[in-house]
C-alpha cells in the first residue's frame, strides 16, 4: 500500500493523487502541510528533510518531490501507460513540461494564487498583484501557442505534462475576480484534461 502525505488543497499533491487515479493505484493518504501541520515534525523530516509535501512511502522506499513521484509511480506501476512515453524525445518533451512547471510556472503564479486566493482582499497590493497575473498570463499565453492543432501537450497521447499543467491551469482559471484574455487553444485542451476522472476528484474545486 502507498502512503502519501500531503493535504489535498495542495497542487502539488493533487498532481500525484491525479496520477494514482489514472494508474488505478490504491493508497492511503494523511493529511500534512498549512493548517494540518506535522510536516515540521521530526518523524515527517526524517522522511522528507524539506518539510515539504507530498513525500511517498513505499514500503520502505520514501520519495520526495512530486514530479519524481510521477515518474516513479508511472515507471514502478504503469508499464503499460502511455503517461510517461519511453520513447527518448516523446519523454524529454514531457519531462520539460515537468521541469518548466516547478523552474518557472509555479514560482510566477505562486503569489497570484496567494494574493486572491489566500489574502483578504483589503490587504492585497493591487499594483502588485496586476503586475503578477500580467506575468503569469505571458506564460499561459506560449501554453496556448502550443497547444495550437495540438490535442494534448504533447503528441495525440494524454501524459504526465497534461496532469502537472492541468492541475495549474485550474489554479489559473478557477481564480475569481480577474480578467483573463481569450486563449482559445488553452481553453479547449483545459475542457478535455478537466472530463478526466482524476482531475474531477482531486483537482476540480474551488480554490483554498
Amino acid at each position: 500500500m502507498l502512503t502519501i502525505w500531503g493535504r489535498t488543497n495542495s497542487v502539488n499533491v493533487q498532481k500525484v493523487l491525479w496520477c494514482c487515479d489514472e494508474l488505478v493505484l490504491p493508497y492511503e493518504r494523511i493529511d500534512a502541510g498549512l493548517q494540518f501541520g506535522r510536516n515540521s515534525e521530526p518523524d515527517y523530516l526524517a522522511m522528507n528533510p524539506t518539510g515539504k509535501i507530498p513525500t511517498l512511502v513505499d514500503d520502505d522506499f520514501v520519495l520526495w518531490e512530486s514530479n519524481s513521484i510521477l515518474r516513479y509511480l508511472v515507471l514502478q506501476y504503469g508499464e503499460a501507460s502511455a503517461l510517461y512515453p519511453a520513447e527518448p524525445k516523446l519523454r524529454a518533451s514531457v519531462d520539460r513540461w515537468l521541469d518548466w512547471s516547478l523552474s518557472t510556472l509555479q514560482p510566477t503564479e505562486k503569489p497570484v494564487f496567494w494574493a486572491i486566493v489566500r489574502t483578504p482582499a483589503a490587504e492585497r497590493d493591487a499594483a502588485r498583484l496586476a503586475h503578477d497575473f500580467a506575468a503569469v498570463t505571458q506564460l499561459w499565453h506560449m501554453v496556448d501557442a502550443h497547444l495550437q492543432g495540438r490535442f494534448f501537450l504533447e503528441d495525440d497521447k494524454f501524459t504526465l505534462a497534461d496532469i502537472v499543467i492541468g492541475a495549474y491551469a485550474k489554479r489559473y482559471f478557477g481564480l475569481d475576480g480577474v480578467e483573463r484574455p481569450p486563449l482559445p487553444n488553452l481553453e479547449r485542451w483545459y475542457s478535455r484534461v478537466a472530463t478526466r476522472s482524476g482531475f474531477k476528484k482531486y483537482v476540480d474545486f474551488a480554490l483554498t
